[in-house]
Protein backbone atom coordinates (compact mmCIF):
# COMPACT_ATOMS: atom_id res chain seq x y z
CA UNK A 1 0.00 0.00 0.00
CA UNK A 2 1.34 3.38 -1.07
CA UNK A 3 2.66 5.74 1.45
CA UNK A 4 0.20 8.33 0.30
CA UNK A 5 -2.94 6.73 1.05
CA UNK A 6 -1.86 6.71 4.71
CA UNK A 7 0.28 9.91 5.34
CA UNK A 8 -1.60 13.42 4.60
CA UNK A 9 1.78 15.03 4.04
CA UNK A 10 0.88 17.82 1.48
CA UNK A 11 0.86 21.57 2.44
CA UNK A 12 -2.69 23.36 2.32
CA UNK A 13 -1.69 25.66 -0.25
CA UNK A 14 -0.78 22.11 -3.01
CA UNK A 15 -4.08 20.64 -1.58
CA UNK A 16 -5.69 23.54 -2.69
CA UNK A 17 -4.10 23.44 -6.09
CA UNK A 18 -5.28 19.76 -6.11
CA UNK A 19 -8.49 20.52 -5.44
CA UNK A 20 -8.93 23.28 -7.93
CA UNK A 21 -7.31 20.90 -10.32
CA UNK A 22 -10.33 18.19 -9.49
CA UNK A 23 -12.76 21.07 -10.18
CA UNK A 24 -11.92 21.47 -13.54
CA UNK A 25 -11.46 18.77 -14.55
CA UNK A 26 -13.91 17.75 -17.13
CA UNK A 27 -12.76 21.14 -18.75
CA UNK A 28 -8.90 20.68 -18.44
CA UNK A 29 -9.85 17.03 -19.96
CA UNK A 30 -10.96 18.32 -23.26
CA UNK A 31 -8.23 21.27 -23.78
CA UNK A 32 -5.93 18.23 -22.80
CA UNK A 33 -7.50 16.33 -26.02
CA UNK A 34 -7.87 19.34 -28.12
CA UNK A 35 -4.58 20.05 -27.63
CA UNK A 36 -3.74 16.74 -29.06
CA UNK A 37 -6.00 16.40 -31.58
CA UNK A 38 -5.93 19.41 -33.62
CA UNK A 39 -2.26 19.30 -33.88
CA UNK A 40 -0.99 21.33 -31.25
CA UNK A 41 1.18 19.40 -29.20
CA UNK A 42 2.44 17.76 -32.02
CA UNK A 43 4.00 21.16 -33.65
CA UNK A 44 5.06 22.47 -30.35
CA UNK A 45 7.06 18.79 -29.64
CA UNK A 46 8.45 19.10 -33.65
CA UNK A 47 9.59 23.00 -32.60
CA UNK A 48 12.18 21.24 -29.84
CA UNK A 49 14.31 23.58 -27.46
CA UNK A 50 13.49 26.45 -30.34
CA UNK A 51 10.03 26.58 -29.52
CA UNK A 52 7.20 28.18 -31.37
CA UNK A 53 4.88 31.37 -30.83
CA UNK A 54 1.09 31.30 -30.72
CA UNK A 55 0.74 33.21 -33.89
CA UNK A 56 3.20 30.42 -35.60
CA UNK A 57 0.97 27.93 -34.37
CA UNK A 58 -2.59 29.93 -35.59
CA UNK A 59 -0.92 30.71 -39.33
CA UNK A 60 0.53 26.84 -38.86
CA UNK A 61 -3.16 25.35 -38.17
CA UNK A 62 -4.81 27.45 -39.33
CA UNK A 63 -6.46 28.02 -35.80
CA UNK A 64 -7.42 31.48 -35.03
CA UNK A 65 -5.20 33.41 -32.33
CA UNK A 66 -8.04 33.12 -29.81
CA UNK A 67 -8.54 29.61 -30.01
CA UNK A 68 -4.70 29.09 -29.63
CA UNK A 69 -4.68 31.51 -26.74
CA UNK A 70 -6.95 30.05 -24.39
CA UNK A 71 -5.89 26.38 -24.98
CA UNK A 72 -2.48 26.96 -24.71
CA UNK A 73 -3.05 28.94 -21.42
CA UNK A 74 -4.68 26.09 -20.17
CA UNK A 75 -1.89 23.78 -21.59
CA UNK A 76 0.24 25.89 -19.59
CA UNK A 77 -1.79 25.82 -16.20
CA UNK A 78 -1.63 21.94 -16.76
CA UNK A 79 2.38 21.65 -17.35
CA UNK A 80 1.76 20.17 -20.74
CA UNK A 81 3.31 23.47 -22.23
CA UNK A 82 6.37 25.76 -20.99
CA UNK A 83 7.07 29.12 -21.71
CA UNK A 84 10.17 29.47 -23.62
CA UNK A 85 12.97 31.76 -21.82
CA UNK A 86 13.43 34.10 -24.66
CA UNK A 87 9.51 34.89 -25.36
CA UNK A 88 7.85 38.04 -26.28
CA UNK A 89 5.23 38.94 -23.81
CA UNK A 90 2.78 39.85 -26.73
CA UNK A 91 3.80 36.83 -28.49
CA UNK A 92 4.37 33.94 -26.48
CA UNK A 93 7.10 31.26 -27.45
CA UNK A 94 6.45 27.85 -25.85
CA UNK A 95 7.68 24.56 -25.73
CA UNK A 96 6.55 21.38 -24.58
CA UNK A 97 6.48 20.36 -20.94
CA UNK A 98 7.11 16.78 -19.40
CA UNK A 99 3.55 16.46 -18.91
CA UNK A 100 2.76 17.51 -22.61
CA UNK A 101 4.98 14.86 -23.58
CA UNK A 102 3.23 12.53 -21.97
CA UNK A 103 -0.22 13.58 -23.36
CA UNK A 104 1.39 13.29 -26.83
CA UNK A 105 4.21 9.89 -26.67
CA UNK A 106 2.73 7.51 -23.84
CA UNK A 107 0.71 4.91 -25.35
CA UNK A 108 -1.13 4.51 -21.66
CA UNK A 109 -1.65 7.98 -21.54
CA UNK A 110 -3.32 8.02 -25.48
CA UNK A 111 -5.83 4.58 -24.75
CA UNK A 112 -7.13 5.83 -21.44
CA UNK A 113 -7.57 9.36 -23.03
CA UNK A 114 -9.78 7.81 -25.85
CA UNK A 115 -11.47 5.64 -23.57
CA UNK A 116 -12.56 7.98 -21.43
CA UNK A 117 -13.55 9.85 -24.39
CA UNK A 118 -15.65 7.87 -26.41
CA UNK A 119 -16.86 5.50 -23.56
CA UNK A 120 -17.02 7.37 -20.42
CA UNK A 121 -17.25 11.11 -20.61
CA UNK A 122 -20.81 11.50 -21.12
CA UNK A 123 -22.20 8.98 -18.63
CA UNK A 124 -20.30 9.94 -16.00
CA UNK A 125 -22.56 12.91 -15.34
CA UNK A 126 -24.62 9.97 -13.76
CA UNK A 127 -22.60 8.05 -11.66
CA UNK A 128 -24.11 9.63 -8.57
CA UNK A 129 -27.58 7.76 -9.81
CA UNK A 130 -25.54 4.75 -10.40
CA UNK A 131 -24.34 4.41 -7.00
CA UNK A 132 -27.31 5.64 -5.66
CA UNK A 133 -29.42 3.10 -7.59
CA UNK A 134 -27.22 -0.22 -8.47
CA UNK A 135 -27.58 0.22 -12.02
CA UNK A 136 -24.94 1.71 -14.79
CA UNK A 137 -27.08 4.90 -15.27
CA UNK A 138 -24.87 6.14 -17.61
CA UNK A 139 -24.78 3.67 -19.86
CA UNK A 140 -27.69 4.94 -22.11
CA UNK A 141 -25.45 7.10 -23.80
CA UNK A 142 -23.84 4.19 -25.58
CA UNK A 143 -26.81 2.52 -25.79
CA UNK A 144 -29.97 0.40 -24.63
CA UNK A 145 -28.61 -2.69 -23.13
CA UNK A 146 -28.22 -3.84 -19.56
CA UNK A 147 -24.80 -3.77 -19.41
CA UNK A 148 -21.99 -2.69 -21.79
CA UNK A 149 -21.10 -6.23 -22.62
CA UNK A 150 -24.12 -7.08 -24.51
CA UNK A 151 -23.32 -3.81 -26.94
CA UNK A 152 -20.46 -4.52 -27.73
CA UNK A 153 -20.40 -5.66 -31.13
CA UNK A 154 -23.16 -2.67 -31.50
CA UNK A 155 -20.62 0.28 -30.92
CA UNK A 156 -19.32 2.67 -33.23
CA UNK A 157 -15.70 2.04 -34.80
CA UNK A 158 -14.22 4.55 -32.97
CA UNK A 159 -16.33 3.45 -29.95
CA UNK A 160 -14.82 -0.29 -30.52
CA UNK A 161 -11.62 1.10 -30.97
CA UNK A 162 -11.25 2.92 -28.19
CA UNK A 163 -13.00 0.06 -25.54
CA UNK A 164 -11.05 -2.68 -26.91
CA UNK A 165 -8.05 -0.85 -27.40
CA UNK A 166 -8.56 0.25 -23.60
CA UNK A 167 -8.78 -3.35 -23.02
CA UNK A 168 -6.37 -5.33 -24.79
CA UNK A 169 -4.11 -2.89 -23.99
CA UNK A 170 -3.80 -3.51 -20.10
CA UNK A 171 -4.07 -7.50 -20.51
CA UNK A 172 -2.18 -8.06 -23.30
CA UNK A 173 1.03 -6.57 -21.99
CA UNK A 174 1.02 -10.01 -19.39
CA UNK A 175 0.44 -12.30 -21.91
CA UNK A 176 4.09 -13.09 -22.41
CA UNK A 177 4.98 -13.62 -18.81
CA UNK A 178 1.74 -15.65 -17.83
CA UNK A 179 2.14 -18.05 -20.79
CA UNK A 180 5.27 -19.86 -19.49
CA UNK A 181 3.87 -20.35 -15.97
CA UNK A 182 0.40 -21.77 -17.38
CA UNK A 183 2.12 -24.28 -19.62
CA UNK A 184 4.57 -25.12 -17.23
CA UNK A 185 2.39 -28.12 -16.38
CA UNK A 186 0.88 -29.68 -19.45
CA UNK A 187 -2.33 -28.78 -20.51
CA UNK A 188 -4.12 -30.20 -22.83
CA UNK A 189 -7.71 -28.48 -22.51
CA UNK A 190 -7.51 -25.10 -21.59
CA UNK A 191 -11.56 -22.99 -21.12
CA UNK A 192 -11.15 -19.27 -21.52
CA UNK A 193 -13.80 -17.93 -19.41
CA UNK A 194 -14.34 -14.61 -20.99
CA UNK A 195 -12.52 -14.88 -23.88
CA UNK A 196 -13.35 -11.84 -25.67
CA UNK A 197 -12.01 -11.67 -28.98
CA UNK A 198 -9.53 -15.10 -28.69
CA UNK A 199 -6.27 -12.65 -28.29
CA UNK A 200 -5.39 -14.92 -25.08
CA UNK A 201 -6.62 -18.27 -26.92
CA UNK A 202 -4.80 -18.13 -29.62
CA UNK A 203 -2.01 -16.87 -27.66
CA UNK A 204 -2.41 -20.16 -26.25
CA UNK A 205 -2.08 -22.22 -29.51
CA UNK A 206 0.99 -20.12 -31.05
CA UNK A 207 2.64 -21.13 -27.61
CA UNK A 208 1.75 -24.76 -27.14
CA UNK A 209 0.99 -27.14 -29.88
CA UNK A 210 -1.10 -29.39 -28.49
CA UNK A 211 -3.27 -27.08 -26.36
CA UNK A 212 -7.48 -27.26 -27.11
CA UNK A 213 -8.74 -24.00 -26.15
CA UNK A 214 -12.85 -23.58 -25.36
CA UNK A 215 -13.43 -20.15 -24.85
CA UNK A 216 -16.93 -19.24 -23.15
CA UNK A 217 -18.50 -15.72 -23.00
CA UNK A 218 -21.46 -13.96 -24.57
CA UNK A 219 -23.19 -15.07 -28.05
CA UNK A 220 -21.73 -11.37 -29.39
CA UNK A 221 -17.90 -11.90 -28.20
CA UNK A 222 -17.85 -16.13 -29.36
CA UNK A 223 -18.95 -15.04 -32.86
CA UNK A 224 -15.55 -12.41 -32.89
CA UNK A 225 -13.95 -14.99 -31.65
CA UNK A 226 -14.62 -17.41 -33.69
CA UNK A 227 -13.74 -15.36 -36.41
CA UNK A 228 -10.53 -14.28 -35.29
CA UNK A 229 -9.40 -18.10 -34.72
CA UNK A 230 -10.05 -19.01 -38.25
CA UNK A 231 -8.66 -16.74 -39.74
CA UNK A 232 -5.13 -17.19 -37.31
CA UNK A 233 -5.47 -20.77 -38.34
CA UNK A 234 -6.78 -22.48 -35.08
CA UNK A 235 -10.32 -23.02 -35.90
CA UNK A 236 -9.59 -26.75 -35.31
CA UNK A 237 -8.25 -26.16 -31.64
CA UNK A 238 -10.59 -23.32 -30.33
CA UNK A 239 -13.94 -23.36 -30.22
CA UNK A 240 -16.20 -21.46 -28.41
CA UNK A 241 -19.34 -22.23 -26.28
CA UNK A 242 -21.62 -18.56 -26.21
CA UNK A 243 -23.79 -18.56 -22.60
CA UNK A 244 -24.17 -15.88 -19.91
CA UNK A 245 -21.97 -16.96 -16.97
CA UNK A 246 -24.40 -15.57 -14.45
CA UNK A 247 -27.32 -17.16 -16.00
CA UNK A 248 -28.97 -19.84 -13.19
CA UNK A 249 -29.26 -22.24 -15.80
CA UNK A 250 -25.71 -22.20 -17.35
CA UNK A 251 -23.33 -25.02 -16.01
CA UNK A 252 -19.73 -24.61 -17.20
CA UNK A 253 -18.17 -28.45 -18.94
CA UNK A 254 -16.18 -30.84 -16.88
CA UNK A 255 -12.19 -31.88 -18.95
CA UNK A 256 -10.13 -29.20 -18.38
CA UNK A 257 -6.53 -29.08 -16.96
CA UNK A 258 -6.74 -24.66 -16.57
CA UNK A 259 -9.32 -22.26 -16.71
CA UNK A 260 -8.30 -19.39 -17.43
CA UNK A 261 -10.46 -15.77 -16.58
CA UNK A 262 -8.48 -12.70 -18.07
CA UNK A 263 -9.44 -9.52 -16.73
CA UNK A 264 -13.06 -11.26 -16.21
CA UNK A 265 -13.74 -11.14 -13.14
CA UNK A 266 -13.60 -7.54 -12.23
CA UNK A 267 -16.67 -7.41 -14.46
CA UNK A 268 -18.77 -8.50 -11.49
CA UNK A 269 -19.53 -7.51 -8.38
CA UNK A 270 -17.70 -9.93 -5.57
CA UNK A 271 -21.07 -11.98 -5.00
CA UNK A 272 -21.04 -12.38 -8.55
CA UNK A 273 -17.59 -13.96 -8.59
CA UNK A 274 -18.32 -16.47 -6.00
CA UNK A 275 -21.47 -17.33 -7.83
CA UNK A 276 -19.16 -17.73 -10.94
CA UNK A 277 -16.33 -19.34 -8.97
CA UNK A 278 -18.78 -22.15 -7.36
CA UNK A 279 -19.93 -23.28 -11.17
CA UNK A 280 -16.19 -23.38 -12.00
CA UNK A 281 -15.88 -25.71 -8.56
CA UNK A 282 -18.71 -28.34 -9.69
CA UNK A 283 -16.55 -28.75 -12.91
CA UNK A 284 -13.06 -28.88 -11.73
CA UNK A 285 -11.37 -31.39 -10.40
CA UNK A 286 -8.67 -32.06 -7.73
CA UNK A 287 -5.62 -31.14 -10.56
CA UNK A 288 -7.70 -28.35 -12.50
CA UNK A 289 -5.54 -25.44 -11.82
CA UNK A 290 -7.60 -22.02 -11.84
CA UNK A 291 -5.82 -18.76 -12.86
CA UNK A 292 -6.95 -15.23 -12.67
CA UNK A 293 -5.14 -12.39 -13.87
CA UNK A 294 -6.00 -9.28 -12.83
CA UNK A 295 -4.65 -5.78 -12.16
CA UNK A 296 -5.47 -5.50 -8.72
CA UNK A 297 -4.74 -1.53 -7.55
CA UNK A 298 -2.94 -2.60 -3.99
CA UNK A 299 -0.44 -4.07 -5.97
CA UNK A 300 0.60 -1.78 -8.37
CA UNK A 301 4.35 -0.50 -8.82
CA UNK A 302 3.07 3.19 -9.14
CA UNK A 303 0.65 5.47 -8.13
CA UNK A 304 -0.24 6.66 -11.32
CA UNK A 305 -1.01 2.99 -12.44
CA UNK A 306 -2.99 2.45 -9.04
CA UNK A 307 -4.85 5.96 -9.73
CA UNK A 308 -5.66 4.72 -13.63
CA UNK A 309 -7.41 1.63 -11.80
CA UNK A 310 -9.10 3.53 -9.32
CA UNK A 311 -10.78 5.96 -12.14
CA UNK A 312 -11.90 2.12 -14.21
CA UNK A 313 -14.01 1.31 -11.22
CA UNK A 314 -15.97 4.57 -11.82
CA UNK A 315 -16.40 3.17 -15.23
CA UNK A 316 -17.68 -0.01 -14.28
CA UNK A 317 -20.08 1.68 -12.22
CA UNK A 318 -21.91 4.55 -14.32
CA UNK A 319 -21.12 2.26 -17.61
CA UNK A 320 -20.55 -1.31 -17.38
CA UNK A 321 -22.80 -2.75 -15.33
CA UNK A 322 -23.05 -1.05 -12.09
CA UNK A 323 -21.50 -3.24 -9.55
CA UNK A 324 -18.01 -3.73 -10.24
CA UNK A 325 -14.38 -2.50 -9.61
CA UNK A 326 -11.01 -3.29 -9.65
CA UNK A 327 -10.18 -4.95 -6.54
CA UNK A 328 -7.36 -5.07 -3.78
CA UNK A 329 -5.57 -8.23 -3.39
CA UNK A 330 -7.47 -9.61 -0.51
CA UNK A 331 -11.36 -9.03 -1.62
CA UNK A 332 -10.78 -10.98 -4.86
CA UNK A 333 -8.72 -13.98 -3.26
CA UNK A 334 -11.56 -13.75 -0.47
CA UNK A 335 -14.54 -14.19 -2.77
CA UNK A 336 -12.84 -16.83 -4.56
CA UNK A 337 -12.49 -18.68 -1.48
CA UNK A 338 -15.86 -18.84 -0.53
CA UNK A 339 -16.15 -20.58 -3.35
CA UNK A 340 -14.23 -23.59 -2.40
CA UNK A 341 -10.73 -22.86 -3.59
CA UNK A 342 -7.35 -22.05 -2.55
CA UNK A 343 -4.84 -19.69 -3.97
CA UNK A 344 -1.65 -21.93 -4.72
CA UNK A 345 0.62 -18.85 -6.10
CA UNK A 346 0.63 -15.42 -6.58
CA UNK A 347 2.62 -13.88 -9.26
CA UNK A 348 2.61 -10.16 -8.83
CA UNK A 349 4.22 -7.52 -11.66
CA UNK A 350 3.70 -9.65 -14.39
CA UNK A 351 3.92 -7.36 -17.19
CA UNK A 352 4.71 -4.08 -17.67
CA UNK A 353 1.42 -3.08 -16.43
CA UNK A 354 1.87 -4.81 -13.08
CA UNK A 355 -0.74 -7.77 -13.54
CA UNK A 356 -1.35 -10.01 -10.57
CA UNK A 357 -1.40 -13.81 -11.89
CA UNK A 358 -3.38 -16.07 -9.18
CA UNK A 359 -3.31 -20.25 -8.93
CA UNK A 360 -6.26 -21.65 -7.48
CA UNK A 361 -7.60 -25.11 -7.01
CA UNK A 362 -9.92 -26.93 -5.17
CA UNK A 363 -9.48 -27.34 -1.21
Amino acid sequence: MFDFYINDNISAIDAKFEAQKIAFAPLSFQAARALRDMGILDLISDSRKKGVTISEISKKLNISLYGVGVLTEMGLGMGALKVHPDSAEDDLRLTLGKVGFFLLKDEMTQVNMDFSQDICYRGAENLEESIREGKPAGLPHLGNWKTVYQGLSQLTDQQKKSWFGFDHFYSDLAFPEALPIVFEKPVGRLFDIGGNTAKWAIACCKYNPDVKVSIIDLPGQTAVAEKNAAAAGFADRINTLPCNVLDDVTAFPEGANAVWMSQFLDCFSLEEITKILTKIHKAASPETDVYVLEPLWDKQRFEAAAYSLQATSLYFTCIANGNSKMYRFEELKKAIEVAGFELKEAHHSVGINSYSLLRFRIK
